[in-house]
């Protein structure tokens, strides 16, 4: 059955908490994660989706009854675009690797998408995962510009906005300036450039530290740029970037238990990589204010845990049970 989303669900974009990750804390080095999966459809690419729609349509692209919007993405944005353009009365395509997890997959027809899957072999010219669902989701939009729109997270600079207008300005209030270290994984560069800009604005002493994962991960939303072709959107200004960490599937995976443990908190393989990386960060720092962004939490990835034995089927569905700071979703998983 397809989800009834309700126009009024955009309303609740944006204004996501953040919270301070206590057991990790000391005197000196506070740990504060901000909790992206408050936004309706569940993960940080909310905002993302919602400015780059809303640009379309105050430029006269977008046309009710007629456009069908197509992206291709690694899972987040797909959902984010399939529920916001539901609600807001257009069809949506997505085109996605198809190693993302079957939860993903699922909660995308669930809000109404027409699905395209990628395996690494289709073009393999272009790399592999999302350039892969680049190219075909290019193929497929650009002999009918009358019909399809393709918003292109990876080039569009409303994405860019989006968090240089609402991540960038919440964090800076949140924190009352206090912020020392900005920490967050790299997909199509928005989230880091964005927020990063409007830090560094603030105060530009403070440090943006870009996450790429390893080489042939499973840290769905993660780039790896040897791999994997830097976007657009990130290279125009990726100055901002102080720092580069590397995560890793074992470090990412072991934070993600780690979380579950100490914080009771059940989030997706990309936050583990986030919080890995700032545990290792304060390994080398006296005094700070470290913020992460978690972007989505893990009620979509039982699959994989289960699979990749970060956690049994009882263990999962005992750190469900307990987990905090899980919001109602807009969808059904």
């Amino acid at each position: 059955m397809t989800a009834v989303v309700k126009p009024e669900i955009v309303d609740r974009i944006g204004s996501t908490p953040v919270v301070e990750l206590e057991s990790f804390s000391t005197n000196d080095v506070k740990f504060y994660a901000k909790l992206e999966w408050f936004n309706p459809f569940g993960s940080v690419k909310d905002r993302a989706a919602y400015w780059m729609i809303k640009d379309a349509e105050k430029k006269g692209i977008l046309k009710k009854g007629r456009s069908i919007i197509i992206e291709p993405t690694s899972g987040n944005t797909g959902i984010a675009i399939a529920g916001i353009a539901s609600a807001l009365g257009y069809r949506v395509e997505i085109v996605v690797p198809e190693k993302i997890s079957d939860e993903t997959k699922n909660i995308l027809r669930n809000l109404g998408a027409t699905l395209h899957e990628t395996s690494d072999d289709l073009c393999p010219r272009v790399g592999a995962g999302t350039d892969q669902s680049i190219a075909l989701a290019k193929a497929i939009s650009k002999p009918r510009p009358d019909i399809y729109y393709m918003p292109n997270q990876y080039e569009n600079d409303a994405n860019f906005l989006a968090h240089y207008e609402s991540t960038g300005p919440e964090i800076w209030k949140q924190t009352e300036g206090r912020i020392t270290h900005f920490f967050t994984g790299c997909g199509t560069g928005g989230t880091i450039t964005g927020t990063g800009t409007f830090l560094k604005e603030m105060n530009k002493s403070i440090k943006v530290i870009a996450i790429q994962a390893q080489r042939n991960h499973m840290l769905q939303g993660l780039r790896n740029f040897e791999e994997s072709s830097m976007p657009e959107l990130f290279s125009r200004r990726m100055g901002v970037v102080d720092s580069w960490m590397t995560a890793t599937n074992g470090d990412s995976f072991s934070a993600v238990r780690l979380l579950a443990k100490k914080e009771n908190l059940l989030v997706g393989p990309s936050s583990g990589s986030v919080m890995a990386s700032m545990i290792e960060t304060a390994k080398g720092i006296d005094r700070g204010v470290m913020v992460g962004i978690f972007a989505d939490d893990g009620r979509k990835f039982r699959s994989l845990y289960v699979k990749e034995n970060i956690f049994s089927e009882n263990e999962y569905d005992a750190v469900l049970d307990n987990a905090r700071h899980l919001p109602k979703l807009a969808y059904a998983l």
